[in-house]
């Protein structure tokens, strides 16, 4: 779902699409045990942990004067992890329910004001035994779970009726009821709506019946054979016009590719639709084969700003080029695979949005990609927070667009520079594919994990500061050239890093360019304390220096400097440090004429060393040094210090 910001907030919403060889691939993996654990761990969510939903199917009767709904919904599911003669599932309090049966039983219930639906089964069943329950309720939908309405009754902008639905994050219970979490996929769901003839009705997957029936009403049967989270499901219903092209999914194999859209604006956006085809190649390309060419894809024009990834069909507000893009790349991140709990939603967002700044530099090339990302990082560099969402009460909170979707995107960039386009793509098609995800749910952890996998490298720093971290880094970055012989030369490089809150400073490799009378090269030097330099050795007088010159982090560089011989000591220097004797603090200094591996040690009378102040490659400079010291005893110590050639100790005493 992607963030809109016109005046007030908007999210964009994206559908799920069927892939090549998904049927088999999808029905063998739910039968692992690793996939229903994975389903089942209990979360603070909405949605009864203790079940296992295989199955809905909701058959709707709506009309639009009155505005009313009545239906009947039938849920299958099984015990998730121990026996059951009992389950929940959310409802709004306010619905009339008429009945709740199993096997043509009437079962006893109950609707709450906290919007739980209990219901006592007729028996108790087994761990994986499957029952099924129809419960018939009816009512005026309630519009007060998403962002875009979670049920409207409403009319397009040329006066026509319109009904659609948009359930993320909250909104399914307003309408129908179902175990409201998106951790929990159903195996495959039916979709029928019942309405006045004038509305073509449109919901997820195959269209397999329109049936006109004697009181002027159609009803419109629609099955998606795909696993499928709750707030996934949808319809939307008005007198579209449909326009149909075809995808070519593999060769010789097509896929319907249909659009809902205003019978008055068809003409004006056929060429924004006629996008998607190729989008939908390149996407196929990146990711691997669409989720669901045996269905469909699809738009259905509604009524809110931005769009909903709706599985199979995203409900479009528009058909701009960035809109489109990012609710297709649903269909494979947030549709086939789900993050597990609203924290995760990085997952869904971060990653549609990445996908469509990779559609359009596939498409138009670097330099537009280019331009984009230097938007997102701009967004990303006001985010407050973890990536990892702190409060999911909050729907702002959740679908905050400067930090789970521009944020997130930027991670994605920065892994992309970290571990290489090769192994990038490959990770995004194996994260998708992968048993236990694959059609299924997923958290920042099983990313991370493929992510390791593929690039042979541990990232847990990358994604613990990233995701789980605040902020970015704030660089001050300096560097001179020093000469050996000859044309040999070490290039000198600094970075220091503002102190952050979490984590205190950023790990991460950074790309380096130099150019100097005879080369121009880019090396990586990985960046893992607040300040660091670096020696590296370059051919000829370096003459500029560029610091992450491809933009490949997300940061601020508060002052890129190079420093010259007069502005540095002559020679190496150990001055006394002051105050003598101290208790607790004292300060020492030193000089470096050149740049050195330094350590600064103290030891007691007896050569014991009981303190290391500095341990690491220097830059040419003056440094400072504060020694704090509370648990030694009183009495006589030496501070000693080591760099290059030079060597140099000198007396303190510690009062107690």
């Amino acid at each position: 779902m992607k963030k809109l910001l016109v005046l007030t907030v908007f999210l964009l919403f994206i559908s799920t699409l069927k892939a090549q060889s998904g049927e088999e691939e999808c029905s063998a993996s739910k039968i692992a045990a690793y996939e229903r654990l994975s389903k089942i761990d209990q979360i603070a969510y909405p949605g009864d942990y203790q079940i296992d939903v295989t199955y809905y199917k909701l058959n709707l009767n709506i009309t639009n004067n009155p505005q009313y709904l009545r239906g009947i919904v039938t849920v299958k599911a099984k015990p998730a992890k121990d026996k059951s003669s009992s389950l929940y599932l959310d409802l709004r309090y306010g619905f009339k329910v008429n009945s709740v049966k199993s096997n043509g039983q009437l079962l006893n219930f109950s609707l709450t004001s906290d919007d739980r639906l209990n219901i006592t089964l007729d028996r108790t069943y087994q761990n994986y035994e499957e029952f099924s329950i129809d419960i018939d309720y009816e009512g005026v939908p309630f519009n007060t779970g998403g962002i875009g309405g979670s049920f409207v009754f409403g009319t397009t902008p040329y006066s026509q009726q319109i009904i659609w639905t948009l359930s993320q994050p909250y909104g399914a219970k307003d309408w129908w009821p179902s175990k409201d979490t998106p951790g929990d996929k159903a195996d495959s769901s039916d979709v029928w709506i019942t309405a006045d003839s004038y509305f073509v009705s449109v919901s997820n997957g195959m269209l397999k019946e329109v049936a006109a029936n004697q009181d002027g009403t159609k009803t419109y049967k629609w099955k998606n054979h795909y696993p499928i989270s709750n707030y996934l499901i949808s319809l939307a219903m008005t007198n579209y016009y449909e326009y149909q092209t075809q995808f070519e999914y593999e060769t010789g194999k097509f896929m319907p590719v249909v659009h809902y859209v205003y019978p008055e604006v068809f003409a004006s956006q056929q060429a924004n639709l006629d996008k998607t085809n190729d989008m939908l190649r390149i996407f196929s390309e990146m990711f691997g084969p669409y989720p669901y060419p045996k269905e469909k894809y699809g738009h259905a024009q509604c009524g809110f700003g931005g769009g909903m990834e709706h599985q199979t069909v995203s409900s479009m507000g528009g058909f701009g080029e960035s809109l489109v893009a990012h609710e297709l790349a649903h269909q494979w991140f947030g549709d086939k695979v789900t993050c597990k709990n609203w924290e995760s939603i990085w997952l869904n967002e971060g990653f549609a949005t990445y996908s469509d700044k990779l559609y359009h530099q596939k498409k138009y090339g670097d330099a537009t990609f280019a331009s984009q990302m230097n938007s997102i990082f701009t967004s990303a560099k006001t985010a407050n927070g973890t990536i990892y969402v702190q409060n999911i009460n909050s729907v702002d909170e959740i679908f905050n667009g400067r930090r789970s979707y521009s944020k997130g995107a930027a991670v994605l960039h920065m892994l992309r520079g970290i571990i290489g386009d090769e192994k990038f793509f490959q990770t995004l098609k194996e994260y998708l594919s992968e048993p236990g995800l694959s059609y299924n749910v997923a958290v920042t952890e099983d990313f991370q994990r493929i992510a390791e996998r593929v690039s042979g490298q541990n990232l847990n720093y990358f994604f613990q500061q990233w995701i789980f971290g605040e902020k970015h880094p704030k660089y001050t970055f300096g560097w001179r050239g020093e000469q050996v012989s000859g044309n040999n030369y070490n290039l000198i490089v600094r970075a220091t890093q503002q102190t952050n809150t979490n984590p205190k400073f950023f790990t991460m490799p950074i790309q380096i360019r130099y150019v100097t009378s005879l080369e121009t090269k880019t090396v990586t030097v990985i960046n893992d304390k607040q300040e660091q330099g670096w020696v590296i050795p370059v051919n000829g007088q370096p003459t500029s220096v560029q610091f992450d010159p491809n933009n490949w982090i997300l940061k601020e560089v508060l002052g890129i400097t190079s420093f010259n011989e007069e502005s540095l000591p002559t020679e190496f220097a150990l001055f006394q440090n002051y105050p003598n004797p101290f208790n607790p603090n004292t300060v020492i200094s030193f000089k470096l004429p050149v740049g050195s591996f330094t350590q600064l040690k103290v030891f007691d009378i007896l050569g014991r060393e009981v303190a290391k102040l500095v341990d690491e490659y220097k830059q040419a400079g003056s440094y400072v040094e504060t020694f704090h010291e509370t648990s030694l005893p009183g009495g006589i110590y030496f501070y000693s210090l080591k760099a290059g050639n030079y060597s140099s100790t000198k007396k303190m005493v510690l009062l107690k």
